[in-house]
């Protein structure tokens, strides 16, 4: 497992999945060890997926300052590993919370992102969080499953804040709920910083206009995928943060959740395969 060090000295871990030219994946969480992310559907077999973990998750060290778990200071932190990758540019691509993450460092790195690819990405950097009523809409789309009637009051009350986040809750963040998604959902807990999470998007984190003035400039292409039973985004939601992108197209994965390569991984990596082999012959 390699590793390399961040400006402040703390010690990161990153792990290499598969083959072919480098994708840096931002995990998502927020906070979450990069374990969780697997081989994203078998989008390894494309590209040497380079997984890092996040400081104090996974194998990385917990650093002596934890207002440094804020995301924009994050930054710095990709900044490091893609220097340690002797990469002039590098393909990204943010998951969830990582999206935030993402975004962050192309709009004070531009000229380091080669292509830009953000997956069920509540845009909190752009402004844009994802509302009860989004969540609400998309959880309505459940109605059929046989796990909705008990869930969806239970649902409902955890969005008004009437109650802790709930078990029984988790289905709606999957597409399809099976054994697969049931055996992922159950790491969660075991993989993610708590504490960490809480500092990810504290006050301070997010500057929307200057993001977004900044994200103007970007001449990277982006491509923006959303799940069209998720909620968080939504898929207006991610449509209305690819608007804010100049080089940007938003596409949708029928049937699919917050973590779309395990709902259909042949449509996900397909899609994201081609966006990036486009934007690799438009270099030449």
């Amino acid at each position: 497992m390699p590793t390399f060090s961040a400006p402040d000295g703390t010690r990161l871990a990153y792990h290499l999945r598969g083959a072919g030219d480098p994708l840096v994946v931002l995990p998502g969480g927020p906070m979450r060890a990069s374990a969780y992310l697997g081989n994203l559907g078998g989008l390894g077999r494309h590209r040497r997926l380079v997984l890092p973990d996040l400081r104090g998750t996974g194998e990385s060290e917990v650093p002596a300052d934890p207002a440094s778990y804020r995301c924009d200071r994050l930054v710095d932190d990709v900044e490091a590993l893609r220097r340690e990758l002797g990469l002039e540019r590098i393909d990204l691509l943010g998951h969830s919370a990582g999206g935030s993450l993402a975004m962050l460092y192309a709009a004070r790195y531009p000229d380091r992102v080669a292509r830009l690819v953000l997956v069920t990405v509540t845009p909190r950097a752009l402004g844009l969080p994802a509302t009860a009523e989004d969540r609400l809409a998309a959880a309505r789309l459940r109605a059929g499953e046989p796990w909705f009637e008990r869930a969806f009051p239970v649902f409902k009350a955890w969005l008004a804040g009437e109650r802790d986040f709930d078990d029984a809750l988790v289905p709606f963040f999957y597409g399809r709920w099976d054994a697969t998604a049931a055996a992922h959902a159950a790491r969660e807990e075991a993989e993610t910083n708590e504490e960490a999470a809480d500092v990810y998007g504290s006050e301070g984190a997010y500057d929307p206009p200057a993001t977004r003035a900044a994200l103007a400039r970007l001449t990277a292409p982006v491509l923006v995928l959303a799940g069209e039973l998720d909620g968080g985004p939504s898929p207006a939601l991610a449509r209305r943060a690819a608007a804010v992108l100049p080089h940007a197209r938003c596409v949708v994965q029928p049937g699919a959740g917050h973590y779309p390569w395990l709902d259909d991984p042949e449509w996900f990596t397909d899609r994201v395969t081609a966006f990036l082999a486009a934007g690799s012959r438009a270099d030449r």
